[in-house]
């Protein structure tokens, strides 16, 4: 799937043998806790180009100073000031980017990118199959809230595994990838290969 595809997903317990112990207790914790930091950290594919979303504001600089440890190649550590642990397009994101070595801190205004500021409300998902029918409204064309948040998403992942250099460039990328139907193809292969 990953070497035809370009994408596939990994279920961690099945991949690392120490997350499999780790599955009980965060589970049975319920909440946010150390666990969810860890199992992006200790990645058995040795992923060095991502976003890593962070739960807490004060997590950002500590989880970037050990993805600088871990030399990664190019990260972005986000929060966003709503509280969600990605990009967001309700008010500004915290982030620190490490770049071959360098790490810069700065903050993300959905406006600066020209997407427009949304309610927290308009962001909502669901059920397993509310969400998957959103996500096949968005890479259907849909345009909206849901939409913008994947494009701010899309354009730093796009920027952080080197395929170009701006997030505007990502963002550009990202549209391009929706209106031209590619994402929908890329989607609707990747449940089938994974079903099958």
């Amino acid at each position: 799937c990953l070497a035809e595809l370009g994408i596939a997903f990994l279920f961690a317990p099945g991949l690392h043998p120490a997350m499999k112990h780790v599955v009980g207790p965060r589970r049975e914790l319920g909440v946010w806790s150390i666990f969810n930091i860890l199992g992006p950290l200790c990645n058995p594919a040795g992923v060095k180009n991502g976003i890593m979303g962070v739960f807490k504001p004060e997590l950002v600089p500590i989880v970037s100073d050990a993805c600088a440890q871990l030399e990664m190649n190019h990260q972005f550590i986000v929060h966003g000031n709503d509280g969600l642990d990605e990009f967001t397009t309700t008010t500004t994101t915290m982030v620190t980017e490490i770049r071959k070595g360098k790490i810069e801190a700065y903050e993300v205004q959905p406006g600066g990118l020209g997407l427009a500021t949304a309610a927290s409300t308009d962001l909502v998902g669901g059920e397993p199959a509310e969400n998957a029918a959103i996500t096949r409204a968005i890479l259907d064309g849909e345009k909206g809230p849901k939409r913008d948040i994947v494009l701010l998403n899309a354009a730093f992942a796009i920027m952080a595994s080197g395929k170009v250099d701006t997030p505007q460039a990502g963002l550009a990328m990202a549209v391009e990838s929706i209106e031209s139907g590619a994402a929908l193809k890329k989607l609707e292969r990747l449940a089938e290969m994974s079903q099958g």
